[in-house]
């Protein structure tokens, strides 16, 4: 893709590729390691919810922050913040002083990172390449993560079988290294933003009207809202199919995260060659609804096959999903309010994962993890049907 002809573009992806692998093996680690610790749906569900709760609380304000404040600043503080997370969990893990206490305490304050992080980088990819150029950087962008979604609980999987889950936290702590490298080698040079004219609560304001004032924006916020809380919540749930249902190991865990890793990856190679708005909004609808049925069969699989076949697809649907909504929001927002509306697709997208963990590993720990996986896929099938309904009446564009 000819956005990597940029030299600043080939360091950003390349420091963030080898940083989203650690990421990635961490966060499958955490998950194995809290239900070794606690055998417990909910405190899944609840260490699921403080990682991500800071997006939801703190998301207005931060694309307020981002508009103001420049970008490359704040990613520079936010990964050497998080390097230092990851570093004090892989001390704790690797001197056996690990408990529920530390884990729920270190992801808070990374979901507090994470809240001036995720808007801060969205906005930064669109400032790295012209506008025409944007759907390609955000699908490169899609295709790293997905690349490093496939490699690191794969990874994890096997470091945790022969080794430790210290040595998992500790690889990714060392990975920020590589982004804030990568960072610091950029020829970056930031323009201050005008000042505002208005106060900020009013500048909050108006980014809450201008997205409920468009029906396209409003479907995309909502539809990938209600994805987050009933579809992403099923990662906090594979350690128990891995272990309770297919009566596997730690290995089991990392391969069916890897087979959902190589779907987003097939899906983020796939959504790169469609360009246009109207073929966007196709991908947008379907794949939602493909997610939603995947997941209802992933739920009720007792044959690994199978399972490893509907995490591949619940891999390429959500990204496919994910993608697609960030494209054409920032391919439909102006850029004076770019900041606000980037905040708030956080929200949707990371703000609501949280209330979705604690949903499911409550449903899961009344009725069961498969009952509660079905009823989330049901409801993402059913938000389908709902926008799609609303569809003859959106029009992909802003006047």
């Amino acid at each position: 893709m000819h956005v990597l002809n940029s030299r600043n573009c080939r360091l950003f992806f390349g420091g963030q590729g080898i940083s989203l692998v650690g990421t990635w093996m961490a966060q499958a680690t955490v998950f194995w390691l809290v239900y070794e610790l606690t055998e417990s749906p909910l405190i899944l569900g609840l260490v699921g919810f403080t990682d991500q709760i800071p997006s939801f609380l703190l998301a207005p304000l931060t694309g307020l922050w981002v508009e103001q404040w420049s970008r490359y600043r704040t990613l520079l503080i936010t990964q050497t913040l998080v390097m230092f997370q990851a570093l004090a969990l892989a001390f704790l893990a690797l001197s056996g002083e690990i408990n529920i206490k530390y884990i729920l305490l270190l992801s808070l304050l990374k979901g507090i990172v994470n809240a001036f992080d995720i808007p801060a980088r969205q906005v930064f990819i669109a400032e790295m390449v012209p506008k025409a150029d944007l759907s390609s950087a955000l699908a490169v962008n899609a295709t790293i993560i997905s690349g490093a979604r496939l490699l690191g609980p794969a990874i994890a999987g096997l470091l945790i079988a022969a080794f430790d889950s210290g040595l998992c936290f500790l690889i990714n702590g060392i990975s920020y290294i590589a982004v804030i490298i990568a960072l610091l080698a950029m020829n970056i040079s930031f323009k201050p933003p005008p000042c505002p004219t208005s106060g900020p609560w009013q500048r909050l304001a108006e980014g809450w009207t201008y997205s409920f004032r468009y029906p396209s924006i409003r479907a995309i916020l909502l539809l990938l809202a209600l994805v987050s809380f009933m579809g992403v919540p099923y990662t906090s749930l594979i350690p128990i199919f891995a272990k309770d249902i297919m009566k596997g190991n730690s290995e089991t865990h990392g391969f069916l995260l890897a087979f959902a890793g190589v779907g987003s990856l097939v899906g983020s190679l796939y959504l790169s060659f469609h360009k246009s708005l109207s073929q966007l909004k196709e991908i947008w609808i379907s794949f939602t609804l493909f997610l939603g049925i995947a997941l209802v069969i992933f739920s009720q699989s007792r044959i690994l096959w199978l399972s490893f076949g509907m995490m591949f697809i619940v891999g390429c649907c959500l990204v496919i999903q994910v993608a697609t909504s960030n494209i054409l929001l920032q391919t439909l927002v102006s850029d004076d309010k770019r900041g606000r509306i980037m905040s708030l697709f956080a929200l949707a997208y990371i703000g609501m994962v949280p209330f979705g963990n604690l949903f499911v590993g409550e449903i899961a720990t009344r009725i069961g993890a498969p009952w509660a996986l079905t009823i989330n896929g049901c409801f993402c099938i059913l938000g389908v049907v709902f926008v799609n309904k609303q569809m003859r009446n959106i029009s992909f564009s802003i006047e």
